[in-house]
């Protein structure tokens, strides 16, 4: 009886240990998440958190906000700065307002009505220098003088009237451009800003966790949602030495989940090029055996969203 007893332990050891060799190319893997960690670069206190563990969001949906007034009041002044700048600029290109260069107009008619006057007086004068005893010559030289007088006036509020019809000196409208450029610049930073104050979901994937609560002060780059795409669930496994030099990027494999029926199918993306529990200088015969390369492998993203990180899975290499 007890002979019969080791015959059968015996022999359903056998069977086990066939069992565990009946797939030398199975190895145990694990799932792997590639989280994207949503953060603003701004800080504030977080005002809407609109997602919650284990959501399902699209791309471009909104993940969180924070607060926003002093962003908006930064907007708010520098696109006061930037009105103001704009009015300066107009102003120095427009030149004097129509009522400055009416003036000047004006002025002008009265410096050639005295030029004709002090002209025809030099004539005058010239005409009675050339009858004896009728003129003399101090009223001749200060007619002339007058008459001179007169057109240099007259030719310098013309050229007033020129200038005031320009504007703003070359240089000037060149500073206000400048000036202009630097306070556009300024506003476009500033709604920037303010834009990041709200976080959108850069893709599709799942809410895997939130990292902050609403009203909770958030520091500027600290993530507030991570984010799990499916495209970013991945196998990972460990094969020996002697399996690795067989496996090829793009190779496709079995992976085995326990509760589900069907296996999944997947593609190897990453071979280890470092062993892993390795001597540090020299190999051995013996050492070798004990090598083991990391390999990972994904899946198209209907398929990938049925698995969980760090769920233990065996996968089958189709060597």
């Amino acid at each position: 009886m007890k002979r019969c007893f080791v015959a059968v332990a015996v022999s359903s050891l056998a069977v086990l240990t066939g069992c565990d060799h009946s797939h030398p190319n199975r190895v145990q893997g694990y799932v792997e998440g590639e989280f994207v960690y949503v953060a603003s670069p701004q800080s504030g206190a977080l005002e809407t958190l609109a997602v919650s563990r284990g959501a399902i969001v699209k791309a471009g949906d909104l993940l969180f906000a924070l607060e926003l007034s002093p962003e908006k009041d930064a907007l708010e002044q520098a696109q006061r700065r930037l009105g103001e700048a704009r009015a300066n600029l107009a102003d120095a290109r427009k030149g004097k307002r129509d009522p400055e260069i009416h003036s000047l107009e004006a002025q002008i008619k009265q410096a050639r009505a005295a030029l004709d006057y002090s002209t025809a007086e030099l004539e005058r004068q010239e005409k009675l220098s050339r009858v004896a005893g009728a003129g003399s010559a101090d009223d001749l030289d200060r007619a002339r003088a007058t008459r001179d007088q007169d057109a240099a006036r007259l030719a310098q509020m013309e050229a007033d009237l020129e200038t005031a019809r320009l504007g703003a000196r070359d240089d000037v409208v060149a500073a206000l451009e400048a000036n202009l450029r630097a306070l556009e610049a300024a506003q476009a930073r500033s709604q920037w800003e303010l834009g990041q104050k709200r976080q959108s979901a850069p893709q599709a994937g799942v809410v895997f966790d939130t990292l902050y609560r609403q009203g909770e002060w958030v520091e500027a780059g600290r993530p507030v949602v991570a984010l799990l795409p499916p495209q970013n669930i991945k196998v990972r496994a460990f094969v020996s030495e002697s399996v690795v030099a067989a496996l090829h990027q793009g190779d496709r494999l079995m992976v085995h989940v326990d509760g589900v029926t069907n296996s999944i199918t997947g593609t190897i993306s990453f071979i280890s090029p470092q062993a892993e529990f390795t001597p540090p200088v020299i190999y051995s015969d013996e050492s070798r055996e004990k090598l083991v390369f990391m390999i990972e492998a994904v899946f198209d993203p209907q398929t990938a969203a049925r698995l969980h990180p760090g769920q233990p899975v065996d996968v089958q290499l189709t060597l």
